[in-house]
């Protein structure tokens, strides 16, 4: 009796090993587009939106640390030559100079001259022009934040919906787990994969922002100092 009973259980197990060595392994990719076709097609629009905001991220980061590039030397340099009376020599190393920085020195050294009201509106304007050149497109990163979560809800709305539409279907007391599978998976991936794509965008929104308004703080302080600079006593 003992050893038909340590024969049975040794067959079992070899089946369950059998079995779980025979079990195919689902991929990253075959889980994430495991959901029908209505599952699929909102994880393409979830996956052109992570694309979307990868770019947008990265393209705007290359401008930012670009625009942020200054020499350390420009206002000095700037100082002595309108000192100076170099005029010329001080728009001139503005204008090889390509930083915010240096266009907004530019524009008030063009108004030399004029009341310092009127210096302070140009370069206030101007100001304006390359705050809307560094913050383009950047709030299209904080959109995709928003949407992309609610993209990936719409594909739990729509999962559940499936699944209440196959059991519906069958008729039957007993439902398959594999009959409710597809709207199940496009549930809970739509809603993973867009909760990821909402944070990426969200904290790449956040890091631009932030660098934008160091460019921004470093503008304002130059051009105050070059007001001063001209408001001097000659």
């Amino acid at each position: 009796m003992i050893a038909f009973l340590q024969i049975d259980s040794t067959a079992v197990a070899a089946q369950v090993l059998d079995k779980t060595a025979t079990k195919p392994e689902l991929s990253v990719m075959d889980i994430v587009f495991s959901g029908g076709i209505a599952g699929q097609t909102i994880m393409a629009v979830i996956f052109i939106m992570l694309f979307f905001a990868i770019y947008l991220y990265f393209e705007r980061l290359m401008a930012i640390n670009a625009a942020s590039k200054i020499d350390a030397n420009f206002m000095n340099d700037i100082k002595m030559n309108i000192m100076k009376g170099k005029i010329d020599a001080a728009k001139m190393l503005c204008a090889k100079t390509n930083s915010p920085v240096a266009r907004l020195i530019e524009k008030g050294i063009s108004r030399i001259g004029k009341p310092l009201a009127d210096i302070h509106t140009a370069i206030e304007n101007a100001g304006k022009l390359e705050i809307y050149k560094l913050e383009k497109n950047v709030s299209m990163l904080a959109t995709i934040s928003g949407a992309g979560p609610m993209t990936g809800f719409l594909g739990t709305v729509v999962g559940m919906v499936i699944a209440f539409h196959k059991m519906a279907e069958s008729g039957n007391s007993k439902i398959e787990m594999s009959t409710l599978s597809e709207g199940i998976y496009t549930a809970m991936m739509t809603t993973v994969v867009g909760l990821i794509v909402g944070i990426i965008a969200y904290v790449g929104y956040n890091h631009l922002v932030t660098k934008t308004d160091k460019i921004v703080n470093q503008m304002e302080a130059n051009v105050v100092e070059f007001l001063d600079l001209l408001n001097e006593p000659t």
